[in-house]
């Protein structure tokens, strides 16, 4: 599995997590991240327009790093890679998603939040793992105490992280990168507010610039 993509996810720093309701909106939506120093875009699954955004950003942004996320099925994973997702991010442990991804060199990141679903992953090949619902299920401290058993691991945690706590995370040696729509929410791709979301793209890119991991 190439992952030089999840060496891009570390220098960016914070991937924004899309829920686009029209694909219209894809492109400038990707656009004004890009602009604003986030060139990633995870294409959520949880709208009907999901995968014609993907597909639209993939053929007419090439320096965007688009790709799949909400994938809970292997149908939907390979839809999404026929669209042009260049990696897939599933909220939990979907383990035929995780096994044809592996196959097939696409980058996946697959959620774990407990011991069990960590030994899981590992044992699947993966040591980059999605945290999600972050700061319901304890945020940096619930990190700090499960990964202690797995130095191998690193975390890519969504769910609550907004631009107000984003410096604590990504300060965290265990953070990988942080994920998150409070830059890009569905109303304001919706509403059009493009000048907004490339705002909020820049005050996000302003932190990670300053990251400092602690040990």
């Amino acid at each position: 599995m190439d992952t030089s993509i999840f060496d891009h996810f570390h220098a960016v720093g914070v991937i924004p997590v899309l829920e686009i309701d029209s694909a219209a909106h894809a492109v400038p939506t990707a656009e004004a991240l890009s602009a604003g120093g986030l060139p990633i875009a995870e294409v959520t699954l949880r709208t009907e327009a999901g995968l014609d955004s993907i597909r639209n950003i993939a053929r007419r942004l090439p320096d965007v790093l688009v790709g799949a996320g909400t994938v809970i099925n292997l149908k939907q994973a390979q839809a999404a890679r026929d669209a042009g997702a260049q990696f897939l991010v599933s909220p939990g442990m979907a383990e035929d998603v995780v096994i044809w991804a592996v196959k097939n060199q696409i980058p996946v990141l697959a959620g774990a939040v407990t011991p069990t679903e960590i030994m899981r992953g590992l044992n699947l090949g993966l040591t980059l793992l999605k945290f999600f619902p972050s700061e319901t299920l304890g945020g940096l401290k619930a990190i700090k105490a499960i990964s202690d058993p797995f130095p191998q691991v690193r975390f890519i945690p969504t769910g609550g992280i907004r631009l107000d706590n984003l410096a604590e995370y990504l300060r965290m040696e265990k953070v990988h990168a942080a994920g998150g729509s409070w830059m890009a929410k569905r109303a304001m791709i919706a509403e059009g507010r493009f000048e907004e979301i490339q705002r909020g793209a820049e005050e996000a890119s302003e932190i990670v610039k300053l990251r400092n991991p602690i040990f």
